[in-house]
């Protein structure tokens, strides 16, 4: 298993990355709440509107969608603490979590 941080700003934003070989365009929002779309590299709709939540593997009932990792916050006030607007990316963080073979 690997564990990247995806780097990211407290501002809405969106930007191509490269997660488990694999191009996507992440497209994040503040909607009372971060919400994260993603698209494929050429731009795509693939998910939208997911919750920023603590938890949970956001992508696990995305699976047949193909992505091979997995996507997980931690809040900046304690592992289950929600993204604020303001400190995400400086203490709440995403990361993305390879699956195993």
């Amino acid at each position: 298993m690997a564990v990247y941080e995806i780097p990211l700003t407290p501002a809405p934003q969106t930007f191509g990355i490269t997660l488990g070989g694999i191009d996507y365009r992440l497209t994040l929002l503040y909607r009372g709440g971060w919400t994260v779309d993603i698209a494929d590299g050429g731009g795509n709709p693939m998910v939208g509107g997911i919750p920023l939540v603590t938890g949970a593997d956001l992508l696990e009932q995305f699976r047949h969608l193909g992505f091979q990792g997995g996507l997980f916050v931690q809040g900046a006030a304690g592992p289950d603490a929600l993204p604020t607007f303001e400190d995400l990316g400086f203490g709440s963080t995403v990361y993305w979590v390879t699956m195993e073979p």
